[in-house]
């Protein structure tokens, strides 16, 4: 029994007598106990575009993201690095990619901002959130290490059509859970077969079979609904990184998934983007007098001219299964969490790694991580002429540039690329117990992947290290988003930057500079008031476009843009 019960009790019962007001009953005041931390998810969907939710103005049904977006908060101005593996580098370690290692892909280079893996001079969100005791586990594509290719092309698609193993995908020292993941289930290399992906590994097993009904999506997710049951009982809070890998090429969907879009798309290209952007509008998330519908990427060809329209309603058709398909596994990840009672204290941030990608990958060809037959030796068609139907696994496909512009509605351009439409990601956080912000609303704070690390420091109580491992460990480039979730007034960035094989841009302000990969040409926009980049003001603000790109090669030469491998040239 306590102080104040055994005080309280005698008083009421009149057994102690108060003399001169010698004794006063005071209640003795028990400690709070300390607030819980909460569990962390993030998950991101890979080419996923801009749009594509239902919760973003899409037509595809997302109901489980959908909720997490209406008990949440989603970001307006919420942003990338444009491709895969570099915005998988910054998310994990709050840096630019550059800083991180990867400027480029995974290859290895002789240059420090273009190793193709998460340096040892970076930290990652794991690591940190390890060392502050949180469970740390990742379900997905990793695609931040080297990539172990083998010497000669025969034995390369041997290797990607199961036909030979050979033991490590990359070097171990750079697998997860050499970086701070104490389990780990996916796939080392980025292209997957969905069926029967590649580079898959359990920890640092290799994965040699997979069961007669795999499928890649429901897999992940699966593997993560198993890691959260384990972690039920732990006094500890988890770390969870669930990597999607869906909707990447090649388009390979379930059936049962496919027919429920069978007809959406047969309206064609222009439809579906005046569809998303009137419901974009009247869920709130864009102003159509900042944000106007940009032309529509080589709008000379009608739907109604299209000799392809059977196989492009088909392309678009899978792409929007392989969502739904990862929205069904997310439904199962919140289900889980209900049932073990810790859904209102867990962070679940969920986001895309860039635009929707225009790539042609059937032109690509097998090769690198591409097989050319199955694993009971199928040939795989690279449907250069559209005449294979996407969906199963013996064709590789993808959505065309077309499609790929009106997956990012309103925005142009698309993945790789510095414009809105490669760089600015649907973003949803969720979080019951500890967002105060308007629950279903809008921010616009100025937030990027690199947020992640100072966000979920501070929320773990962790400490960002100056060195670790013996290694000097840059500060992070991030900026908490704390404050916007609790519904203040956060600015964010003020100043943001990017640069990918040419493509680049420095947004300073509003004021945006930018350039295409294939163009060096500067253009000028301001985003306060075109949002969708569809007015050039450089002639008008010369001084500004001075002023930009001085703040963009003082950024490159001091974040390891430069000097890139090759070439010494700045």
């Amino acid at each position: 029994m306590n102080k104040y019960k055994l005080y309280a009790g005698l008083f009421f019962t009149g057994t102690i007598a108060l003399v001169s007001g010698a004794w006063q009953i005071r209640a003795v005041k028990q400690p709070e106990p300390p607030k819980k931390r909460p569990n962390i998810i993030v998950i991101m969907a890979d080419d996923m575009g801009f749009s594509d939710l239902g919760c973003y103005g899409g037509e595809v049904n997302t109901p489980n993201i959908n909720y997490l977006a209406q008990n949440g908060i989603r970001y307006r101005q919420f942003y990338n690095t444009s491709r895969c593996c570099p915005t998988r580098a910054s998310l994990l370690t709050g840096l630019y990619n550059q800083q991180a290692g990867i400027g480029k892909m995974t290859e290895a280079e002789d240059e420090p901002g273009y190793l193709g893996h998460i340096t040892d001079n970076a930290v990652t969100l794991a690591e940190v959130l390890k060392s502050a005791g949180y469970h740390t586990a990742m379900s997905g594509k990793w695609h931040v290490s080297n990539t172990n290719g083998q010497p000669n092309a025969q034995d390369q698609l041997a290797w990607l059509n199961h036909h030979k193993d050979y033991p490590e995908f990359s070097p171990i020292s750079q697998y997860p859970t050499s970086r701070g993941f104490e389990k780990f289930f996916g796939t080392i290399w980025g292209v997957v077969d969905f069926y029967d992906p590649f580079s898959l590994v359990s920890g640092t097993t290799p994965i040699k079979t997979v069961p007669k009904n795999y499928y890649h999506t429901d897999a992940i997710n699966d593997t993560a609904v198993a890691y959260i049951k384990g972690y039920a009982k732990s006094l500890k809070p988890f770390f969870l990184y669930i990597a999607e890998n869906a909707p990447h090429w090649p388009l390979m969907a379930k059936p049962e998934d496919i027919v429920k879009y069978k007809d959406t798309y047969k309206g064609g290209w222009q439809a579906i983007r005046e569809a998303r952007y009137k419901k974009m509008v009247k869920l709130g998330l864009i102003d159509p007098t900042k944000t106007k519908l940009s032309d529509r990427w080589k709008g000379d060809l009608q739907w109604e001219n299209n000799p392809d329209k059977a196989w492009d309603a088909m392309a678009m058709a899978v792409h929007a299964a392989m969502i739904d398909r990862m929205d069904q596994g997310i439904g199962r990840i919140i289900k889980t969490l209900k049932e073990i009672g810790q859904l209102d204290n867990t962070l679940i941030v969920f986001l895309s790694d860039n635009g929707a990608s225009a790539e042609n990958c059937a032109a690509y060809g097998p090769g690198f991580d591409r097989p050319n037959e199955t694993r009971d030796g199928r040939k795989i068609v690279y449907a250069t002429k559209k005449e294979a139907l996407p969906g199963p696994e013996t064709t590789y496909s993808s959505i065309d540039p077309r499609w790929a512009n009106v997956a990012n509605t309103p925005y142009e351009y698309w993945k790789a690329e510095s414009y809105e439409g490669g760089i600015h990601t649907p973003m949803i956080a969720f979080w019951p117990k500890g967002l105060t912000a308007n629950k279903g609303g809008f921010s616009d704070h100025v937030g990027h992947v690199m947020d992640f690390m100072s966000t979920f420091v501070e929320l773990a109580g962790a400490q960002y290290p100056k060195t670790y491992k013996g290694h000097n460990i840059p500060p992070t480039t991030g900026i908490s988003l704390v404050p916007s979730f609790k519904g203040k007034q956060s600015p964010g960035h003020e100043d943001l930057f990017n640069e990918h094989f040419g493509a680049r841009y420095a947004r300073s302000g509003n004021w945006k500079l930018v350039s295409l990969s294939n163009d060096t040409t500067w253009h000028l926009y301001d985003l306060s008031l075109d949002k969708t980049e569809t007015t050039d003001l450089k002639s008008k603000h010369p001084e500004k476009v001075h002023q930009l790109d001085s703040l963009w090669h003082v950024w490159a030469n001091t974040h390891q843009v430069f000097p890139k491998p090759g070439n010494k040239s700045k």
